[in-house]
């Protein structure tokens, strides 16, 4: 039987911390799914079609990842639609870590067959958030050695060389 685990997550953008994540969780899990998802609570730089591509690319190179946007249900219940066992969860810090806790016994409830792993982040990479590189690249900023060269790419263009407000 295959090891499945579903890595959700917003992504807007995926980082090299985020393709860090997927690529030890590709070493230990037969496949892995990328569920890219709205975050309601955030505004998206990114479309779903945007993200998907993106990642597509940046993962390209790992033939067990698959990319998909999660359909709006809870990530456990899509977890176990798609028989994942696992659910991988990037931790950067300890507010990562008490917040994902959180939403990992919550899930336990809900799904006590589906585990939470918690991968801790590369030192190289753990000050890195999607919400600061966007930010950074909105102010022209260089965030190329933090994320993978199509969403250098994909940033520069969505922001231009100029800096916006």
């Amino acid at each position: 039987m295959a090891r499945i685990a579903l890595f959700p997550g917003s992504f807007d953008p995926f980082t090299n911390g985020h393709l860090d994540t997927v690529q030890r969780a590709s070493r230990l899990f037969d496949r892995v799914v990328i569920a890219a998802m709205t975050n309601t609570s955030k505004r998206p730089l990114f479309s779903a079609a945007e993200k998907l591509a993106l990642i597509e690319a940046a993962t390209a190179a790992l033939p067990n990842v698959q990319v998909v946007a999660q359909p709006a249900m809870l990530t456990v219940a899509y977890a176990q639609s798609i028989g994942a066992t696992a659910l991988i969860r990037g931790v950067r810090n300890t507010a990562d870590y008490n917040y994902e806790s959180g939403i990992a016994d919550m899930n336990a409830n809900l799904a006590p067959d589906i585990e939470t792993v918690l991968l801790f982040g590369d030192k190289r990479y753990r000050f890195i958030s999607s919400s600061l590189i966007k930010e950074v690249a909105a102010f022209g900023g260089d965030v190329s050695a933090l994320v993978p060269a199509n969403v250098d790419a994909a940033l520069k263009a969505k922001f231009g060389s100029e800096p916006h407000a």
